[in-house]
């Protein structure tokens, strides 16, 4: 990035937020303290209001607007895959959202920027696994969770938690909003249960955003939580499976808060994992078949051994199939045609 570009995207930077630090300004772009001083005094002989307080940041002056600025091509670029995303992994109070703030953004582009996109929209596509949970309150959740998060108000739930059937009436103070494991959670204090706990929104029956303001909790870090999370928790248990290459990709996407180690051998990855629940990891680790195979502890191995008898059981009375071989000369003309070689 050039200098008189750099000094455009500072002058954005200002007006698009209350009070930016130097610092901040010098992470983002890469530059030293230093050069940001000297970038914010070249705008203010160009004419540019800033405002500096010591030990705060710098701000425009209130009132001053920057002109409209135009987007380049690769910018409007980046907000249609960005829409596209929108679609498809958060909800409708998103999209709908998403979708009108594009349609704005669209109708003040040049002619040409409009054809640009339309020809990427003709032939971009984003897929995402089928969902087989009823829909919920999640359909319209993100939104009001934004908004309290942003406002700092307190909400009330009913939350029907994965290990309890029956339906609990929470009062919560929202900390943050996560994507992770194909679920939007929102990590919040819950006065119930008195601590931080992660609330998964597809599990959130009814949603009410109080007008009670939240308390400030400053000692709090939804980075650092996030991390403790990950290293730190007293309540895990290490596990290992052997599973097939082919099932790593899948392995790592659904397990990966939770995934220590690989170790590739002859008849497949042992994989080292850490869990809160090893009769909750057997299950999973059922769902690969006979691709997985639970190596230790023996705790673990019993628990897969026990779920795979009682699978087994369902279907004792069925006569066993004789293997199905497929020869490779005799493929199906019309299957043929809808296979699509992925690398």
């Amino acid at each position: 990035m050039n200098r008189v570009d750099r000094l455009v995207a500072i002058a954005l930077r200002l007006q698009s937020r209350r009070v930016v630090r130097a610092e901040d300004l010098a992470a983002h772009f890469e530059i030293s303290v230093r050069t940001i001083y000297r970038d914010l005094a070249a705008l203010g002989e160009a004419g540019v209001p800033i405002v500096g307080e010591a030990g705060v940041g710098y701000s425009l002056m209130k009132g001053y607007h920057l002109p409209p600025v135009m987007f380049t091509a690769e910018e409007a670029s980046a907000l249609f895959f960005g829409e596209k995303l929108v679609e498809q992994f958060t909800d409708a109070s998103l999209r709908k959202q998403m979708e009108s703030a594009l349609v704005k953004i669209r109708s003040v582009l040049p002619r040409d920027r409009q054809d640009y996109l339309d020809r990427l929209e003709r032939s971009t596509a984003v897929l995402h696994r089928l969902s087989h949970t009823v829909p919920r309150l999640a359909s319209e959740a993100l939104i009001p969770l934004q908004r309290a998060l942003a406002e700092r108000r307190v909400l009330a739930l009913d939350y029907q938690g994965s290990q309890r059937r029956e339906v609990t009436q929470r009062a919560v103070e929202p900390l943050g909003l996560v994507y992770y494991a194909d679920n939007w959670h929102l990590i919040a204090w819950c006065r119930l249960r008195r601590g931080v706990r992660d609330f998964r929104t597809d599990r959130i029956l009814k949603l009410e955003l109080r007008n009670e303001s939240c308390p400030s909790r400053p000692d709090f870090s939804l980075k650092a939580y996030l991390e403790e999370q990950q290293t730190c928790d007293a309540n895990l248990v290490m596990a290992q499976i052997r599973f097939q290459p082919e099932t790593l990709e899948r392995v790592r996407r659904e397990h990966f808060w939770g995934l220590v180690e690989e170790s590739a051998g002859a008849t497949g990855v042992a994989v080292t994992l850490l869990t809160h629940s090893l009769e909750w990891l057997a299950g999973w680790a059922l769902s690969f078949g006979a691709k997985a195979e639970a190596l230790g502890p023996d705790r673990f191995r019993q628990l897969v051994a026990a779920e795979a008898q009682k699978v087994a059981a369902q279907y004792a009375t069925l006569p066993v199939l004789p293997p199905v071989t497929i020869p490779l000369n005799n493929k199906s003309p019309r299957r043929a045609a809808h296979l699509t070689k992925v690398s």
